[in-house]
């Protein structure tokens, strides 16, 4: 996995929304029209009828900007198929949010059932930005409290997406036969002054040691082990079976 600089993606939900907020700017101006004559008129109180009319703008606002639910994704299925950057990271958080947020719970749940049907994250990729691994792993761990996340490692996992797939929750991590898997040190450069290269790299080694911790929280490694495989060569490249002795996952399919 890389540190890679912020860069700023739009993603087709951000253009969506954008669109929708364009969309809604020249409704409000053609509003404005007809309330500033309606406002030459004498100030009232506001009548049940004009609340309920209110509300329902207020409504309106809220489904043209998270869209109407046919707008939703109906497949509770995602996958990381590419390089992971912040403009890929932004999609895939984005429908983890639309899946457990902007859809109605169950109800009438059983003791220990979960408000949300199991979402299946398909992983295949050689990796990307640790800071957008990190933003992912945060939002998978708010997510399993809601409903399964069930991650499939396919072809290759390598880098970030090791972790991600080691994330999932556990009894439902699950991973090809002939799939690859590798993990390795958080790697970076720095340039610039002494004093912003000490900085970045202590920075580095905060990340490096973040990573150890969640790796460790979400595998049967050891941390001392996890430790001597980095330490041991640049890229660690493990089985199927291996990433199952690992604890990274749970079965292969």
């Amino acid at each position: 996995m890389e540190v890679f600089p912020s860069f700023l993606y739009y993603g087709e939900t951000v253009k969506k929304i954008l669109k929708r907020i364009i969309r809604l700017t020249k409704g409000c101006e053609e509003d404005t029209k007809e309330d500033t004559k309606e406002d030459t008129k004498e100030d009232t109180k506001q009548t049940p009828k004009e609340e309920v009319k209110n509300k329902d703008k207020k409504e309106d606002l809220m489904s043209m900007l998270m869209g109407n639910p046919s707008d939703q994704p109906e497949s509770r299925i995602l996958m990381l198929h590419s390089e992971l950057s912040e403009e890929k990271a932004m999609e895939i958080i984005s429908t983890f949010i639309a899946l457990t947020q902007l859809i109605k719970p169950k109800e009438g749940l059983k003791k220990g059932e979960l408000p949300y049907d199991p979402i299946k994250f398909y992983i295949s990729t050689y990796g990307g930005s640790a800071d957008e691994m990190f933003g992912i792993y945060d939002m998978m761990t708010s997510v399993k409290e809601k409903c399964i996340i069930e991650t499939i490692g396919m072809g290759k996992v390598m880098s970030a997406g090791t972790l991600l797939l080691a994330a999932g929750t556990k009894g439902h991590r699950k991973i090809g036969k002939n799939c690859r898997v590798m993990l390795h040190q958080v790697s970076a450069a720095a340039v610039g002054p002494l004093f912003n290269m000490t900085t970045e790299l202590e920075a580095i080694q905060k990340m490096q040691e973040q990573y150890i911790n969640i790796m460790v929280s979400c595998t049967s490694l050891s941390k001392r082990k996890l430790k001597s495989l980095l330490n041991e060569r640049v890229n660690v490249y493990l089985s199927a079976q291996e990433a199952i002795e690992y604890g990274l996952a749970d079965e292969i399919v």
